[in-house]
């Protein structure tokens, strides 16, 4: 069991109804990461530390939609909210990525104000969860590490989209590669 305390932030990252089952991108069993997620959330805040959730809040005419990507987490619509059984302390703070028309953002490093934010909270280690593994999740840990925090994958909390067979593996190996530490128990 891990001790956490104010210097501890868990980052949840775009757990929304557009990447859940029924949603325009839906990550295979992403409903799942919810309750594990909410042991983490009621461990972390209960311990003193910050508890995020980055989203994808993108225009209707974002240029992801031209490529690579269905349309999804378009801003005020129902896709786009946090699934609604994230437990979210009042104390969370939501930071949204994605914004501009024409710039993506896969990690939640590319939200306006996070790293201001775990700046001033003196945050040192990063719990990183959330949607997709093989994409937002997997940018926000590398870019946790490349700013200098400790960063810890909670492997339960999170799945890949998988848009090429073996996608998550590769994911894994790469954080891995980058120091970022496997979690599989719970808090």
């Amino acid at each position: 069991m891990t001790a956490f305390n104010e210097a501890d932030a868990l980052l949840i990252v775009d757990v929304q109804n557009d990447f859940c089952p029924g949603g325009a991108l839906a990550v295979p069993d992403g409903e799942q990461v919810v309750p594990v997620i909410n042991q983490w959330i009621e461990a972390i805040a209960a311990a003193g530390g910050s508890i995020i959730a980055s989203r994808d809040w993108h225009p209707a005419d974002h240029v992801s939609f031209a490529s690579l990507w269905p349309v999804h987490c378009v801003q005020q619509q129902p896709g786009a909210a946090l699934h609604g059984d994230l437990r979210l302390p009042e104390s969370a703070v939501v930071v949204s990525k994605g914004t501009e028309q024409n710039q993506d953002s896969y990690s939640a490093f590319g939200a306006e104000g996070l790293a201001e934010l775990l700046q001033q909270r003196g945050i040192q280690r990063l719990w990183v969860c959330g949607l997709a593994l093989d994409y937002c999740v997997k940018a926000t840990a590398l870019d946790g590490v490349a700013a200098g925090y400790t960063v810890n994958l909670i492997t339960a909390a999170t799945r890949a989209v998988n848009l090429h067979p073996e996608d998550g593996h590769r994911a894994l190996h790469a954080l891995k590669q980058a120091g970022v530490l496997m979690v599989e128990a719970n808090p």
